[in-house]
This record gives C-alpha cells, sequence and structure tokens, in this order.
C-alpha cells in the first residue's frame, strides 16, 4: 500500500468471489491438446475470478466462472487470442467404490502353450476399511506356499484391478487385503501369473463382500437474507441436503450444509434465481459417503450403456 510513512495504513487482501458454476472443456481438434492446457492458464493470469483445475479421478479439465456468460466470453477468448476452439460439457463426477463386507476368493492361472508355461495360484481375503484409509496389503503366508519374490506381484495385481470396480469402473478405495495361501510351480510361475491371478481373486472377492459405490459431498455454507430461508432450506432437501447448522447476522441467514456434489453442479446460478441475486455461497470437500441404492443403480445403468456406445 502507498501511503505516509509517518500515517502508515495497510488493507487487508482483495477476496474474490467464489466461481458458481464449472464446465468440462475440451478441444475440438486433437492437435489442439497441448495448446489447450498452455492457452487456458494463461488466461487465468488475467482474471482471478475464472479458475481451471484438472480433476485426477475423472481426468477433465475443467473451467470455473462466475456464470454461463463468463465462461463463454473466455471460451471466445481462447479462439480469437490462442485459436483454440473447444466444446463444453458436463463435469463427471468423481465417484469411488468400496465394500461393506468381507470375503474370501481364489484365483489361479494356469496357461500351458508349450515349453515354459504360466502358473500363479492365490487365496485372499478382503474387508472394509475406516473410509479414507485407502488400502492395507497383508501377507500371511507361512510355510513358503508363495515364494517371497512373488509377493509383490500380487499386491501389484490388486492394486492394478482396483483402478477400476467391478459396479461402474470407478477406483475401488478402503479395502483390506489378506493373502493367506496360494501354491506355485518352480518353472511355471511368474510374476506375471501371480499379478493375473491376484486380479481375478480380487474380483470374484468384491463381488461377494457387498460393492457400494461412494459419492463426493460438499461442505456448504450459504448466506441469503433472512427472507429467502425458508426457500434456501426446502431447496437444500431437493438436493439430498443435510444440515449441519444455522446462525443469523444482521439480517442474514448463514445455513451450513453437507450435500453431494452431483447436486450442486448448478446450485450457484440456483441460488442466484431463488434470492434475486442476493444469495451467496462457498463450498469445500468435506468426505465420501455412499450413493443410495436407487440412485447408484441408475448412475452405473448410466455409465455402462455410455461405455456401450464407445
Amino acid at each position: 500500500t502507498l501511503c505516509d510513512s509517518n500515517f502508515k495504513v495497510k488493507y487487508d487482501w482483495l477476496k474474490y468471489p467464489e466461481p458458481v458454476l464449472s464446465y468440462a472443456v475440451e478441444p475440438k481438434r486433437k492437435e489442439d491438446e497441448d495448446r489447450l492446457s498452455t492457452a487456458i492458464f494463461r488466461l487465468t493470469a488475467d482474471d482471478p475470478t475464472f479458475i481451471v483445475e484438472r480433476n485426477d479421478v475423472t481426468k477433465q479439465l475443467l473451467i470455473k466462472g462466475m456464470g454461463a456468460t463468463h465462461l463463454q466470453v473466455m471460451v471466445e477468448k481462447l479462439a480469437r487470442k490462442f485459436g483454440v476452439e473447444v466444446t463444453l460439457g458436463k463435469p463427471e463426477i468423481a465417484y469411488k467404490e468400496t465394500i461393506k463386507g468381507t470375503a474370501k476368493a481364489e484365483g489361479k492361472y494356469k496357461k500351458q502353450t508349450g515349453g515354459h508355461g504360466q502358473y500363479g495360484h492365490c487365496f485372499i481375503e478382503i474387508s472394509p476399511l475406516e473410509r479414507g484409509k485407502e488400502f492395507e496389503f497383508v501377507d500371511k503366508i507361512f510355510g513358503g506356499a508363495i515364494p517371497k519374490q512373488y509377493i509383490p506381484a500380487v499386491e501389484k495385481g490388486i492394486k492394478e484391478t482396483m483402478k477400476e470396480g467391478i459396479l461402474a469402473g470407478y477406483p475401488v478405495v478402503d479395502v483390506k487385503v489378506v493373502l493367506y495361501d496360494g501354491s506355485y510351480h518352480p518353472v511355471d510361475s511368474s510374476e506375471l501369473a501371480f499379478k493375473i491371478a491376484a486380479s481375478m481373486a480380487f474380483k470374484k472377492a468384491m463381488a461377494e463382500a457387498k460393492p457400494v459405490l461412494l459419492e463426493p459431498v460438499l461442505e456448504v455454507e450459504i448466506r441469503v437474507p433472512e427472507s429467502f430461508l425458508g426457500d434456501i432450506i426446502s431447496d437444500l432437501n431437493t438436493r439430498r441436503g443435510k444440515i449441519l447448522g444455522m446462525d443469523s447476522e444482521k439480517g442474514i441467514s448463514i445455513i451450513r450444509a453437507l450435500v453431494p456434489e452431483a447436486e450442486m453442479l448448478t446450485y450457484g446460478l440456483d441460488l442466484a434465481s431463488l434470492t434475486q441475486g442476493r444469495g451467496y455461497f462457498t463450498a469445500r470437500f468435506a468426505k465420501y459417503e455412499e450413493v443410495p441404492a436407487r440412485i447408484a443403480e441408475e448412475i452405473i445403468k448410466r455409465k455402462k450403456s455410455e461405455e456401450g456406445k464407445e
């Protein structure tokens, strides 16, 4: 801050409003993929309310802004200044899969094609972990049922299989795997054979361990004039929201709630409509929760339908 040295003034940093709308963006031409990333990040330097993120789970590049008009202007700038034309789409939700039960399974891979064959054989037990613990592998092999050099291959085979779950191909999380028995062939066994055997065992076990879908849940804080409180609460209920608490401050109602991310994709625009543009909200990731069975069925059905079209 520029000021008189005898009268020092320091202003607070300017706080920019949170984005209210997001889109997934991809180039219309395959050859523009590298240029898109460079161009789109250069635009963020000129506009701090324009946010760009890459979702590590869905692999989508997301742009976030203050509304449909704002984002359309940025898309036009991409084409005009950098020659990159893009298409906008609905962001995918980063669903995950996990299990609620315990199950045991056997995986046996045996292949003979003349000369050396392939042989891997293992028994595993899987069980649920506390949410957020991701993965745990326990080696309980004794007596040399599986040689030590093949144990890492079993773990690797399971981890690779967990990248795509059996329900809808989403990553599998919060699972404990115990390797407790197996067998090997002194000539035909290999790391590859044990990776395949472990993958087979994990898929069988997961199918029997009550697999479920998880969805990201956001912690939301909404500020609106008190006259709109009833409308906001009713709207949150339709979005499967859980109210955490409410306060009032100088005629402004402050509502804190947990809401599934899938229900919040257009909330900025909807809130403006409900409150005549006088509402404001912030949101941050809170946790993953199980998707209700009816909604999970629809998600799984839609995902499999999309995969069938590819």
